[in-house]
């Protein structure tokens, strides 16, 4: 076995066969540059492509050719340039070697070795056909046969086309290794911000306390259990003379009595139920129910369950407590006002001397009959000109510029003055009315738009409107109706909205999306979403719940959920818009954490539209605002 020395840069040919002459030939055909004439170039593109055609017509390349006179000898230098990191690129191989291995034999164990190695059968007269070499060493475009005698540009031709093949194959070998890498890497990401997302909404949903479901997980179990029919009971429970154990025993002391408390409930409590800790010494328990008999006997045998003596830190502590519940309907009830009504409840039954359970009636709900005449003061609240519309900018995170303005409605009332949205939204959502105050604020809005400088505006949207027939074509009129760029009207909509028919949203916001208008998916954090469900929604940004934001100071759970929000968002490529932002530690620490978008006090109070489009024109906020009025002035300071 014989090897020449040139440059680092020459294809590695291997050369097998046992007549001397042949050598010699392969010896002067690759010593000089051989010119291909035009029938070969022909040839070599209509065997290997046009790159090999082009790669040919280029300054003929050197090649570095081992001599071997035995398939043995071969075989042994393919294993040892593939141990030294350089492989031959093409092996010619004649197929009649006595008295070794034939050429078959020695083409199988060379490509056992070096699958990336292309094979040329070499010979005037063959004791196989070439599909059984081709079987023993394929695959078959790695094999290629040239007769004895040959011309030396046939084989110069066939060593540089190879070559240059075999090269692109380990490029391409090794992009894809590189791909490979990268998804994996991808991979690894998406499994880490899946967990992340996990351990978030854990947070979010649990108590840290006591691990047990919290008032927003008890708020989503209620609302799903209101959806389905049968009568269910809302119970909430709260521990008597909690605070005596806090003030005398200390914290630790009373943590440890919440932490024996929630056990017992989760003993006590009927089949299914869902316990959760709702704040301080305050539970719920969601459970079905026959009839109010029954839940009041489930509620009874709680509270005796907790009246004992426990010892804590080696202390004997007295505890009871008292019970307020509800039975309703479920198939469309209020959840929310399920809740509200055991807690009034609750209060009665503290009335009563606790250590009680008692059972909702209407006369401890003054509330009712005051939500019955905003019902109907809301008819007629348009007609009346009670209502009007404020205007909270939405800034960019560095620039501080008002980029759009969150659209807000105010009920003013002869009878009762100023009523909350808080209040009369829910009351408008539950009856028609809530498509009629609908249309108004859109409208206002939409003529508000017009004289704005560029900036869009924010319209929330609630889940039955959202649910409302064609709202798609509805929305889309009224733009046109005003003159409007849908790409100036961004649709605010709760995770409520979305999920509670997934399949219909996704439609109807991809509908919305190819129209033009901005997505935003308000009070994120609050509601039912995944990751997955995230991905499946035509959004434009996510709005942080201001009650996140508000915590970011005092809590590491509010801390945490922000940070994961705004990381989920700029991995979906998605704007974050933190609301409810009122210091300046909030600003710094929202802008470090991310967020894009900044709405809150801090900027400006929702204001009237004369104050709104000033703001609009001043543009900055900032201290790049020079001489501009401060935007906290002319909205009237930072908090109210």
């Amino acid at each position: 076995m014989t090897a020449l020395t040139v440059p680092a840069e020459a294809k590695r040919l291997l050369i097998v066969d046992d007549e001397p002459a042949m050598h010699d030939s392969y010896a002067r055909s690759f010593a000089p540059a051989a010119g291909a004439d035009g029938a070969l170039d022909a040839m070599a593109a209509e065997l290997f492509g046009d790159e090999a055609t082009s790669a040919v017509e280029d300054d003929a390349p050197q090649f570095a050719l081992t001599h071997c006179h035995q398939g043995l000898d071969a075989v042994a230098a393919v294993e040892a340039a593939l141990a030294a990191g350089t492989p031959y690129s093409v092996a010619f191989i004649d197929v009649r070697m006595p008295p070794g291995i034939d050429g078959r034999e020695t083409a199988r164990r060379i490509r056992a070795l070096d699958p990336e190695i292309n094979l040329v059968i070499v010979t005037g007269y063959s004791d196989f056909s070439p599909l059984e070499i081709s079987k023993a060493a394929g695959p078959a475009d790695k094999i290629f046969y040239i007769a004895k005698p040959f011309e030396v540009a046939e084989v110069v031709q066939t060593a540089t086309a190879l070559a240059r093949r075999w090269e692109v194959d380990r490029e391409l070998a090794a992009a894809r290794a590189l791909l490979a890498q990268q998804v994996v890497q991808l991979e690894e990401q998406g499994a880490e911000l899946a967990a992340n997302e996990s351990r978030a909404l854990h947070m979010a949903t649990h108590d840290s306390l006591t691990d047990a479901p919290n008032r927003l997980a008890f708020l989503r179990a209620l609302g799903e259990r209101a959806k389905r029919p049968g009568l269910f009971a809302t119970a909430m429970f709260d521990l008597d003379r909690f605070k005596l154990v806090n003030d005398t025993l200390g914290h630790l002391a009373g943590d440890a009595l919440i932490r024996e408390i929630c056990a017992i409930l989760h003993a006590t409590a009927p089949e299914g139920a869902v316990v959760a800790r709702l704040g301080g010494d305050e539970f719920g328990v969601l459970f079905d129910t026959p009839g109010e008999d029954a839940a009041v006997m489930a509620c009874d045998r709680i509270v005796a369950a907790c009246t004992g003596t426990h010892q804590v830190f080696g202390n004997s502590v007295q505890s009871g407590a008292s019970a307020g519940v509800v039975v309703v309907e479920g198939d469309g009830c209020d959840p929310i006002d399920a809740l509200r009504r055991a807690d009034l409840a609750l209060n009665d039954a503290k009335r009563q001397g606790r250590g009680v359970s008692r059972l909702f009636d209407e006369s401890m709900d003054e509330g009712i009959r005051f939500r019955r005449r905003v019902e109907a003061g809301l008819g007629q609240a348009i007609e009346k000109g009670e209502l009007s519309l404020v205007y909270q900018p939405i800034v960019s995170r560095d620039a501080l510029e008002v980029l759009g303005f969150e659209a807000l409605v105010r009920w003013n009332t002869a009878e009762y003055g100023p009523i909350s949205p808080a209040t009369f939204i829910p009351i408008a959502e539950e009856s028609n009315v809530i498509h009629e105050l609908g249309d108004w604020i859109l409208d206002q809005a939409l003529e508000m738009l017009k004289v704005f400088p560029g900036q869009y505006v924010s319209v929330n949207f609630s889940p039955r409107q959202f649910r409302r027939h064609n709202f798609v074509g509805h929305i889309m009129e009224s733009v046109e109706r005003a003159g409007v760029v849908p790409g100036r009207v961004q649709i605010e909509i709760t995770e409520t909205a979305i999920f509670d028919d997934a399949e219909r949203a996704a439609e109807t916001l991809y509908r919305l999306r190819q129209m033009g208008f901005r997505i935003a998916l308000d009070d994120f954090g609050t509601g039912y979403s995944s990751l997955y469900n995230i991905r499946k929604f035509a959004l434009d940004s996510l709005k942080i719940d201001r009650s996140f934001i508000d915590g970011m100071g005092r809590e590491r759970e509010s801390a945490a959920i922000v940070h994961s929000i705004i990381h989920l968002g700029r991995a979906l490529g998605l704007e974050v818009i933190a609301e409810g932002v009122e210091t300046e530690a909030q600003v710094q620490a929202l802008r470090i954490a991310g967020a894009s978008h900044l709405q809150g006090y801090f900027f400006s109070r929702p204001v009237p539209a004369e104050q709104a489009m000033a703001l609009a024109v001043q543009r900055f906020l900032g201290e790049e605002a020079a001489g501009a009025p401060s935007p906290l002035h002319i909205a009237g300071g930072t908090h109210g």
